[in-house]
């Protein structure tokens, strides 16, 4: 069982434990590819570690019998283990979330790059986006015209999950322009009229975690705006963005704060990008058996300063008011290095009131499967 609590010795395999709502379920993580669609899919099995406990699911487009999958391991990854599967990628026709919807996903974050890539690479903007330019729009402005209908087009489509889970799952993030990372009030200005422009309940308006916009964070909250804080790179930032949070909720005001919701993103395999190489740099034995490490340690550490934070008088306070709490979502989870598993950064991090990337960029729709306790 994979679980996030407890750190014995910092290794990438090791046993987190926290609560459990199962004994028997194994490790599991499923990720798309951008180019690939779930309409049609065959189910093949293959091995590919040693290991007779690890194997891989794979999901070809070929030869399929075009029979929709009711049930996939992510549905079993929420139910019992409490960790919601978002798709980290967002593109036209916006339908093709449907069946990643039916297969479990409970959410969608996007960014700038994903939109910069969904728009050069699709025909399906070109209409729209002539229509913009020649009603006389600059290029920014049809951007962000093109952005809030995929949005408000995907919002509609996670609006059930939101409903039935009472604001707890099914948002989709927009993200604020980059541009704005050092400008605290400017972030706040472009989160009021994002979430005014999307105008739906279940639209998560993203802020990075940059020194200027925690401030920006604190009065978005405030203001009753939900928000999908990006880019948290180290603990002293996460607790950072915690009690800006916490902040905002009891600056607020509000009698109800169950629909004022955050998730606080936190980037896990870039950490060891930068320590494997200064651990390289040391050179000894010592040194160089702790690549690899550093990421899920420091993740650990992470979900443990959430159970303390999201705890004691403060936090009761908040609860009798219908807080919800700023779940941590497991960002950046696909190896950097070739030379680490898959799953490096995914099943020591499964546990319970966390969010989990699927990873778009894998060539494969995959599932791994590790049966060890």
């Amino acid at each position: 069982m994979a679980t996030i609590s407890k750190l014995s010795n910092p290794s990438p395999a090791a046993s987190l434990s926290a609560p459990s709502r199962s004994s028997s379920l194994p490790k599991v993580f499923l990720g798309f590819s951008a180019k690939t669609s779930l309409s049609k899919v065959r189910l093949s099995l293959k091995n590919t570690q040693p290991s007779p406990r690890t194997s891989l699911v794979v999901c070809s487009q070929s030869s399929g019998n075009g029979s929709p999958i009711k049930r996939t391991t992510l549905h079993d990854l929420y139910e019992r283990e409490g960790q919601s599967p978002w798709y980290d990628n967002l593109c036209r026709p916006v339908t093709d979330l449907i069946p990643l919807i039916e297969s479990g996903v409970r959410g969608v974050t996007s960014n700038p790059a994903i939109f910069q890539k969904a728009i050069s690479s699709s025909n399906a903007y070109n209409d729209q986006f002539r229509e913009l330019v020649q009603s006389g729009k600059d290029i920014e402005t049809a951007y962000w015209e093109l952005v809030v209908k995929d949005i408000q087009d995907a919002c509609k489509l996670f609006e059930s999950i939101y409903d039935q889970t009472d604001a707890g799952d099914g948002y989709v993030s927009v993200e604020v322009s980059p541009r704005l990372a050092d400008d605290t009030q400017g972030t706040v200005e472009a989160a009021k009229w994002l979430h005014k422009v999307v105008d739906r309940p279940n639209v998560y308006i993203k802020i990075p975690a940059t020194a200027p916009c925690i401030p920006s964070i604190k009065e978005v909250i405030s203001l009753g705006i939900s928000v999908n804080v990006t880019l948290i790179f180290s603990l002293t930032r996460y607790e950072a963005v915690i009690d800006a949070y916490l902040d905002g909720l009891e600056a607020s005001g509000l009698s109800d704060l169950s629909r004022v919701t955050s998730v606080a993103s936190f980037f896990v395999s870039r950490v060891d990008t930068l320590i494997d190489k200064m651990l390289e740099k040391i050179e000894t034995p010592e040194a160089l058996d702790l690549r690899g490490k550093a990421a899920v340690a420091q993740a650990a550490l992470a979900y443990k300063l959430y159970q303390k934070k999201f705890s004691g008088p403060r936090w009761e306070a908040l609860v009798k008011k219908g807080a919800k709490k700023q779940r941590l979502l497991w960002a950046s989870t696909s190896v950097k290095n070739p030379a680490y598993a898959d799953t490096l950064y995914v099943a020591p991090l499964i546990g319970p009131d966390t969010v989990s990337h699927l990873v778009s960029q894998n060539p494969v729709c995959w599932i791994y499967v590790d049966y060890s306790s």
